[in-house]
């Protein structure tokens, strides 16, 4: 584990032989808010929370009850664990972020990573994939995803890649195709469906996630704009 970043759990986490999934929003909010969705839809409960000396000091209330910015949900029987963040983070902690992960990963021995990011496109608002083992390639063609062969994948999603080749740990990268400059409804339910592809028995609620996705998007753009603004007062 890095220790730029400490994970404290709450109740102890089992997630041998699952799937983690990255839900920092370090390449536009789109893969944020589907996750987020997926936390909502699914049987997710907080099993721990992320912090770092780095991270910007803020807490997030819901339900009138404060919450880390970035914590770690997880369905227990399929197995699944979520980071869900409502930073986003300097560039500069996108390697310390992504090499926590895949400590973490391998601490709790799990299977696949899965991350995602968004890419400009055309009107047919695909989703593609990249993969960085032969093991992890094979799960996107048994589920019909088209593979990228040329791209620059940039950002935690970018290392996570990297570093998994390297590991021979499998990841998984989903580029969502969006032609829109700011997040659409289109493109986030598309991300949600090709993660319950790939993620045996994650479900993805459409018409609930049409719901939230307005909800989630303003409360993460008003932590992220909160969190400039002290950052203005703070360090000027």
């Amino acid at each position: 584990m890095t220790n730029d970043i400490e994970i404290k759990e709450i109740v102890p986490i089992d997630l041998e032989g699952g799937t983690l999934v990255n839900g920092f929003p370090s390449s536009g909010i789109t893969s944020a808010i589907a996750t987020e969705s997926l936390i909502n839809t699914s049987n997710f409960e907080l099993q721990a929370n992320i912090d770092s000396d780095k991270f910007p000091p803020i807490s997030i209330i819901k339900n009138g009850m404060p919450n880390y910015a970035t914590r770690i949900f997880v369905n227990r029987d399929l197995k699944v664990g979520i980071f869900s963040s409502y930073l986003t983070l300097d560039v500069t902690m996108h390697r310390t972020a992504a090499r926590m992960m895949l400590d973490w990963a391998k601490e709790k021995k799990c299977s696949t990573i899965v991350s995602s990011i968004t890419v400009k496109g055309s009107n047919e608002l695909d989703v593609f994939g990249v993969a960085s083992t032969g093991n992890a390639r094979g799960k996107l063609v048994e589920n019909g995803i088209t593979m990228v062969d040329h791209a620059t994948i940039p950002g935690i999603s970018g290392i996570l890649l990297n570093e998994g080749a390297t590991r021979g740990q499998d990841v998984i990268v989903l580029l969502v195709s969006s032609n829109k400059e700011i997040p659409d409804f289109k493109a986030t339910s598309n991300l949600c469906e090709t993660f319950s592809k790939i993620i045996p028995g994650i479900s993805c609620n459409l018409t609930k996630l049409e719901n939230e996705s307005k909800i989630i998007e303003e409360q993460l753009k008003q932590a992220t704009q909160n969190t400039k603004d002290l950052g203005d007062h703070i360090y000027r």
